[in-house]
């Protein structure tokens, strides 16, 4: 059976962050994820997992002030010590959560600047990012994001980040494949999971083109989560949607798998 993990940045807002994690237990989750973990210590959300049974999915390597439009630095020039900070924080806060996966955000297209050096720089840093984590049994993720949700963002391709992760050879590099961005950005999501699930290391879902529960829209999901359970998927699919409503008003489509 496929396994679900709440993503708490997006659902469960009608509570604090922190009381996220006993309203994903009580619906019957047994995992979560997050973008970021970094407001609170770390060992105060290991406390909240550990309290309530939940095993930490995936969260991500700061990505710079969000509000302001940030979305990571590993493609941007000039930031690379910054980078290289993000993923220290992010490898430390991993070792006391307990996770093995981080997603490691690329940035955005820069005004003026060649594609093709920001292209190398990435490359550059990802491959950082992977050798610092191995030593820590972490895997890193990349993660194709759609440019109508995200103007700019320099990896916007599912093929794109599977090549890059293919010509990089690490083991502990992988593609988070978000069916939501790439239905938008790419579509026949079946032949590309089917295609290349060696290579994923996540999975993400959510309606298109409302991103809400993954029951309504065009993409059709009791049949793709049943063969993403066919082809041997091993890891957690993460909810990474915004519910329509209240969040456990919107979990009958959970209710089946559960």
């Amino acid at each position: 059976m496929p396994r679900f993990a709440a993503n708490l940045s997006m659902m469960y807002n009608e509570h604090s962050f922190l009381d996220r994690f006993g309203a994903a237990t009580a619906d019957g989750f047994k995992a979560v994820e997050y973008l970021f973990p970094y407001e609170h210590p770390a060992a105060t959300i290991r406390e909240r997992l550990q309290a309530n049974g939940l095993e930490q999915a995936l969260f991500n390597a700061s990505a710079g002030d969000w509000a302001a439009g940030w979305r990571g630095y590993a493609s941007m020039p000039g930031y690379e010590e910054t980078f290289r900070r993000s993923i220290d924080q992010a490898l430390s806060y991993a070792q006391v959560i307990g996770n093995k996966l981080l997603h490691v955000m690329s940035g955005k297209l820069v005004d003026g600047e060649d594609p093709a050096r920001q292209l190398a720089l990435y490359k550059e840093n990802v491959a950082y990012a992977a050798d610092q984590a191995a030593a820590h049994g972490i895997t890193i993720v990349l993660e194709a994001i759609n440019r109508r949700d995200m103007p700019g963002y320099f990896l916007n391709h599912h093929d794109t980040a599977r090549d890059i992760c293919a010509e990089l050879d690490r083991v502990n590099l992988k593609v988070m494949f978000d069916a939501y961005h790439t239905q938008i950005n790419d579509g026949d999501l079946a032949t590309r999971l089917k295609r290349d699930l060696a290579s994923i290391g996540h999975i993400q879902v959510a309606s298109v083109p409302a991103r809400h529960e993954p029951d309504d829209g065009e993409v059709n999901y009791p049949y793709l989560f049943k063969l993403i359970d066919e082809l041997g998927y091993p890891g957690w699919i993460g909810c990474e949607y915004r519910p329509a409503g209240k969040t456990s008003a919107g979990l009958g489509w959970f209710k089946a798998w559960r």
